[in-house]
């Protein structure tokens, strides 16, 4: 199950969200002041995105390999406890939960940044 998860999550590459990550980090990066805590909080944006892509990936992933158990020839008892036994999701729904409470904080904080930001 798992090797299916990988081909499953790599199936769809991210090549265009991380462009668009860069993107967007860079786009607020213009808007914030120029200093060490800025880029700090841009980094951890920049990861947090990441993460958040990678892990919602990798729980598509298993929503894609029950569809493909239930789609096979031949469904078994087996096959369907198999794809129900796969806690390897619920720990990356949690670290989810986790990427997103981060997320949130450090937007907040880049919020806060933006006000102090001197006019230009």
């Amino acid at each position: 199950m798992f090797m299916s998860m990988i081909q499953t999550a790599t199936a769809y590459p991210l090549s265009k969200s991380v462009d668009a990550i860069r993107d967007s980090v860079d786009r607020l990066e213009r808007l914030l002041p120029d200093r060490e805590d800025s880029a700090v909080v841009l980094d951890f944006i920049e990861d947090d995105l990441r993460e958040g892509l990678d892990a919602i990936s990798e729980v598509e992933a298993h929503f894609t390999d029950i569809l493909d158990t239930l789609r096979a020839d031949k469904v078994t008892p087996i096959k369907l406890l198999d794809a129900a036994e796969d806690f390897r999701v619920l720990n990356r729904i949690e670290y989810l939960m986790v990427v997103v409470a981060q997320l949130r904080r450090r937007l907040s904080q880049a919020a806060g940044k933006m006000r102090e930001r001197a006019p230009r």
